[in-house]
């Protein structure tokens, strides 16, 4: 086991000090960055932003759906549109290729950084069965890679109660009955009276960020926000607008 311990360490290691090519399109890059410039300027980045959800906007201003509902966080930032190669690289991210957390962390870190003081950071938590299945926790993985750019403290506050269903093709309502009541704040003394920062790889409708910031709130947080890899476009993404 110590075996397995040392060499996971030395490639993570490896990971931090060796880029030679873009993780975006593979090219041979020389100044050791992760994404080469090229890439730069084609990556879907989320330039004009509602200050409240942090979703794509045409024009200045709180967007329409967080005048309609707000959702419960403070406010909601993503570093990218969850299209194209931006899309993959979660996707690519969450089949097991942990290194794309070191990648994301530099592209988030500006972004915490731009927020309040933030005290911690709260990853999205899984179940241990969801765990087995992935072999890792990529949203934990993000956060700590995140804290070590900024020097926030990862903070696993939560935990997930129970298995939930699959949420791809579920609607709003569906997504919100289905979370409900699965987190608990364990170490409520880490999080009263704090300002914490909920870390996840995509803000769909934003059902599972509401439902953990809600337990944070309820567990004392003085302020929440979320900070997400992407966010779709559209609040409403698989079914009708229904709540």
């Amino acid at each position: 086991m110590r075996f397995f311990i040392w060499l996971r360490e030395r490639w993570d290691a490896l990971d931090h000090s060796h880029n030679f090519t873009c993780d975006v399109c593979g090219r041979e890059v020389f100044g050791g960055e992760r994404i080469c410039a090229a890439c730069k300027k084609r990556l879907p980045y989320i330039r004009k932003f509602c200050p409240v959800c942090g979703r794509r906007v045409r024009e200045e201003g709180v967007c329409a759906a967080c005048k309609q509902r707000r959702p419960v966080p403070d406010a909601v930032r993503s570093c990218f549109l969850h299209e194209g190669d931006a899309a993959r690289l979660v996707r690519t991210f969450k089949r097991g290729e942990r290194w794309l957390a070191i990648t994301f962390a530099e592209e988030l870190a500006p972004i915490l950084r731009a927020f309040p003081a933030a005290d911690a950071l709260i990853p999205v938590p899984m179940t241990a069965r969801a765990l087995k299945k992935r072999g890792f926790d990529q949203t934990l993985r993000l956060a700590k890679e995140l804290s070590r750019l900024t020097g926030v403290p990862v903070v696993q506050a939560a935990v997930k109660q129970r298995e939930t269903a699959a949420q791809k093709s579920l609607t709003r309502h569906e997504r919100e009955k289905n979370l409900a009541g699965c987190f608990h704040i364990r170490l409520r003394k880490e999080v009263r009276g704090r300002a914490v920062v909920i870390i996840d790889d995509t803000y769909t409708t934003g059902a599972t960020v509401d439902e953990l910031a809600s337990a944070l709130r309820r567990a004392g947080a003085a302020a929440v926000y979320a900070l997400t890899v992407t966010s779709v476009e559209d609040k409403f993404p698989f079914g009708k607008k229904d709540g």
